[in-house]
């Protein structure tokens, strides 16, 4: 059984950091591109960030590039996300996805493999 679990999201003030976590369980971690997209209600759910499974590619939205930065460790089947310069804008639930395509998660396609069942970011100015 496929499992993907987030973690580390939380309430913060504006110009914090927080660190997501999202574990890969069930199939082989480098077998996959990871990613992360975020979601606020009433608002699609856009894509933020992705590594390629090897970790030498990456890529980020405009909105988040010099503040987040996107990593895994291939050992601990774990993809990260650390958030620094948290700003209100930033406040969504964020999901992890997996796809055996890095580029479609490039794409930041929404027909992903598999998704996370997101962690509620929240930040207040």
């Amino acid at each position: 059984q496929v499992q993907v679990v987030e973690s580390g999201g939380g309430a913060v003030q504006a110009g914090g950091s927080l660190r997501l976590s999202c574990t890969l369980s069930g199939v082989r971690f480098v077998d996959y591109a990871m990613g992360w997209y975020r979601q606020t209600p009433g608002a699609e759910r856009e894509g933020i960030s992705c590594i390629a499974w090897n970790g030498d590619s990456t890529h980020y939205i405009d909105s988040v590039k010099g503040r987040f930065t996107i990593s895994r460790d291939n050992a601990k089947n774990t993809l990260y996300l650390e958030m620094n310069d948290l700003k209100p804008e930033d406040t969504a639930m964020y999901y992890c996805a997996a796809d055996r395509s890095f580029g479609k998660l490039l794409r930041y396609s929404k027909n992903v493999d598999y998704w996370g069942q997101g962690t509620q970011v929240t930040v207040s100015s």
